[in-house]
């Protein structure tokens, strides 16, 4: 069987030419998945800043326990938006670990060099040299506060020396430091430069008084290594930190790797999840639609007393074939694609630039495996029917195919549909990520069911759709009718591929665009605020006051922007918050208060955006459980509900709530409301001035930076989209030309009898209008269910907003490529002779 495939492979390359394209563009997709997830495992980040030690105890992640399963307590864990820290007693605790040499605790502070203000630097305490380790090159430590140590990657394009002086800018005031001494570290350490302060001085300059960020552990040269590391585990544990050790010491070094990581784990199993799923769509209905288009063949060879068996082998062989050579073509072009893709999340701040493409193995057998299992899967199922029937039966099937299905798939079609109506419901009961779940699972429910029930559909189109084509198209019209009654399926493929381009491209592409608008609006909206003092470095907590006194200033509000984690129906979230400064917030934000006031906001209480209070259980006057940045725990009563929480922030403290909980301690702005007849925008220049970085801009600038910034964040799914739209495009012209270059014997059959080539034409014309408008109303009617259902579920709008230039490029684009592909190659089938086309091969 498998050289008879191979012949039939090599003298019918036109027809398993779509079937091998389908193929190998799901591997390409699938293989740049796969292997986004598979780096984002292996990706340790940098472990040199940790180099000497053999354990860092560090707290970059919190475990929140969730409901309980069969006995067993689920737990999700969250990475931290602020990095957490832990006490300064740890590295007593750990000190006393016997074989331990030396703890050492590390601070981790955001500096700013003027000599250097686009290099990505940290600030530490001299003590943590020892970790790296570090050596000094020339010079000597910092002795006082007024010194500070540089290391080589900093002094190099810099041109410090010892003796030499620079500005340095933390905590959002800019010290003037002489440079004591120049060091470097041993090992090709890379990632962020790093200057050093003494240990007094960086204690005063971290505004986390009291806790490091990460603690080093070094051990003497006759240590019992796994005794203590078996201790540190312990100590950590009971503090709530974790022991990282090996290569795992990089994610404690540097947030971005561990944030790195979980991006490229999280997206690209999302994205393989959505790809696979499309995959299956496009591969299942190709490799069918190809088996049925040689049902002639296969009837011949039933007839000429090959068994069942055998011929299901060949087909087998066939495919397996192909699979194998899509995939000799799909994983190169998936590793070249994902170099690209690499490249682009680098560029857009998505992934750290030491993000590096690795492994490939895995992924591609994985790949490779997975598409190969469902085209063989489509292959079997679509060669049962021809290989059952008796050999003195099989040239006669050829003749019609069956109009409609089996009972089986009649019922799994509704129940599709069913469950895909069902998950409106929960769709429509959650928010966030839970609700963009759910209405993910009801489109892909949607476009299985109709990909099912496809034969009826198509039956039931064409007997409602005949008297209007006879009417417009006349006798080609009532030729048109009756080809797609007695073609109901198989037609199935390209009415599936259609719909899922067009449901799938209506609800993503159209749901980023609602929340990048819904974001911009309510920001625009609710900035009561003229003006916004703004600092790359950071604001500290008295540039609101300092607005207060300018004259002509009414009102000035500091607003700190963050994350916390909050508790959600089926597991905790990562979501934007912001502190504020509450004295005269009423007159710079409004956040359309529903209910409560932001006047009674304090220390110890919260506001909370409707939508969260409600996926939360939240209520006005109760209390609410959550996570700061840092992961402390927190539990603060409710004082107002919200309704933009898009433009905002799902969650509203008090300034003070976070102090000591954030990474820089800092306001990121501060909004300040003037008279209308303010003269003194000189006076809020000076101001400005006072602070490193600071200027004064319009608020409308503001509301242009958010949309950016949503843009961007966008950009993830705006790609998926993109990708899978346009594998489901490519489909549907692959399987649109497949059909009509198998019609040529019917089509040169028709000509024999009478009826011209214009009249074909029609006919083709009327058909494609029929399938097209079938189509395109149940993949409108798709997407505009999942995304009204969701985009009320997310940003509480009650009617999404579409563009009308999106829908009219979405449809018409559709509508083009499938003429296209229909009219060209149809009109290549009537150049050949009448005759000579009924002896041409199925």
């Amino acid at each position: 069987m498998f050289r008879l495939a191979a012949r039939t492979l090599r003298h019918r390359t036109g027809g398993f030419l779509a079937t091998f394209a389908a193929l190998a563009a799901g591997v390409t997709v699938l293989m740049t998945c796969a292997l986004l997830v598979e780096s984002g495992w292996r990706h340790q980040g940098d472990p040199h800043r940790y180099g000497a030690a053999v354990a860092v105890v560090a707290d970059r992640d919190l475990t929140v326990d969730g409901p309980t399963v069969f006995g067993e307590t689920e737990r999700t864990t969250v990475l931290l938006p602020e990095r957490g820290s832990v006490p300064e007693k740890v590295a007593g605790d750990l000190a006393d670990v016997p074989g331990v040499e030396r703890a050492v605790g590390d601070r981790r502070l955001v500096v700013t060099t003027t000599a250097a203000p686009r290099l990505p630097t940290t600030g530490h305490g001299w003590s943590s040299t020892a970790l790296a380790p570090h050596r000094l090159v020339s010079g000597r430590p910092p002795r006082s506060d007024g010194e500070i140590a540089v290391d080589a990657r900093l002094a190099g394009p810099t041109g410090l020396v010892p003796g030499a002086t620079t500005q340095v800018v933390t905590g959002g005031v800019s010290r003037t430091y002489e440079v004591s001494g120049v060091v470097g570290a041993d090992g090709a350490a890379s990632g962020r430069a790093a200057l050093f302060f003494t240990d007094a001085h960086a204690a005063a300059l971290d505004p986390h008084p009291g806790r490091f960020d990460a603690v080093g552990v070094l051990t003497a040269p006759d240590a019992d290594r796994d005794a203590v590391l078996a201790e540190v585990r312990r100590i950590a544990d009971t503090a709530g930190a974790t022991a990282y050790t090996g290569d795992d010491r990089g994610l404690a070094a540097e947030p971005e790797s561990a944030a790195a990581r979980s991006l490229a784990l999280g997206a690209g199993a999302a994205f393989a999840g959505y790809a696979a799923a499309v995959v299956g769509f496009v591969v299942a209905g190709t490799v069918g639609l190809s088996v049925r288009h040689r049902r002639r063949d296969l009837a011949l060879l039933r007839a000429v007393a090959a068994t069942p068996g055998q011929v299901r082998s060949m087909l087998l062989a066939e495919v397996g074939l192909l699979a194998l050579l899509a995939g000799a073509v799909g994983v190169p072009a998936g590793l070249l694609a994902s170099r690209r893709v690499r490249d682009a999340l680098v560029s857009r701040g998505f992934l750290p630039d030491d993000f590096t493409v690795q492994g490939g193995a895995l992924s591609a057998a994985a790949v490779v495996v997975t598409v190969a299992a469902v085209a063989l899967l489509s292959a079997w199922i679509a060669a049962l029917r021809v290989t059952r029937i008796r050999p003195t039966e099989a040239l006669g099937e050829t003749a019609v195919e069956p109009a409609t299905g089996g009972r089986v798939r009649l019922v799994c079609g509704l129940a599709c549909v069913a469950g895909a109506l069902s998950l409106t419901v929960l769709t429509g009961a959650t928010d966030g990520q839970t609700a963009l779940g759910a209405a993910m699972g009801m489109l892909y429910l949607f476009v299985l069911g109709v990909a099912l029930l496809a034969p009826w559909i198509n039956q039931t189109a064409a007997r409602l759709l005949g008297p209007v084509l006879r009417t417009v198209w006349g006798d080609s019209g009532y030729l048109a009718a009756a080809n797609l009654r007695a073609h109901a399926r198989g037609t199935v493929a390209v009415l599936t591929a259609l719909v899922l381009s067009v449901g799938l491209g209506g609800t993503v592409w159209f749901l980023q665009g609602n929340l990048e608008r819904q974001a911009a609006v309510q920001s625009r909206e609710g900035v009561l605020a003229g003006y916004a003092l703004t600092s790359g470095a950071g604001l500290p907590a008295s540039a609101a006051a300092e607005a207060r006194r300018v004259p002509g200033v009414v009102a000035a509000t500091g607003v700190r922007r963050t994350s916390v984690v909050v508790p959600d129906r089926l597991e905790p979230q990562t979501v934007p918050a912001q502190g504020i400064d509450p004295l005269g917030a009423d007159r710079t934000l409004d956040l359309k208060v529903r209910s409560g006031s932001l006047d009674a906001l304090r220390e110890g209480t919260v506001a909370v955006s409707t939508a969260r209070a409600d996926a939360a259980g939240w209520r006005l006057g109760g209390e609410a459980r959550l996570w700061l940045g840092d992961g402390t725990p927190v539990t603060l009563r409710v004082v107002a509900l919200y309704e933009r929480g898009w433009g905002f922030g799902d969650v509203t403290l008090h300034r003070r709530t976070l102090d000591g909980h954030t990474v820089t301690g800092l306001d990121d702005r501060v909004l300040i409301r003037t008279t209308p007849d303010f003269g003194g925008e000189d006076a809020l220049a000076e101001l400005a001035r006072r602070y490193p970085g600071g200027q004064v801009t319009d608020t409308d600038r503001l509301t242009g930076e958010l949309a950016e910034d949503v843009a961007v964040s966008g950009w993830l799914n705006k790609m998926l989209v993109t990708v899978l739209v346009g594998y489901a495009v490519l489909a549907a012209a692959n399987t649109l030309v497949m059909a009509a270059l198998a019609r040529t014997r019917e089509l040169s059959l028709l000509r024999l009898v009478g009826v011209t080539r214009g009249q074909v034409k029609r006919m083709v014309h009327a058909e494609q209008a029929g399938l097209l408008g079938v189509a395109l109303l149940i993949g409108a009617a798709i997407a505009a269910v999942t995304l009204t259902t969701i985009v009320r579920a997310v940003t509480g709008a009650a009617v999404p907003h579409v563009p009308a230039a999106g829908w009219a490029v979405l449809l018409g684009g559709t509508s083009a490529l499938a003429l296209l592909a229909t009219m060209l190659p149809v009109t290549h089938v009537l150049r050949t002779a009448p005759v000579e086309g009924m002896g041409v091969r199925e």
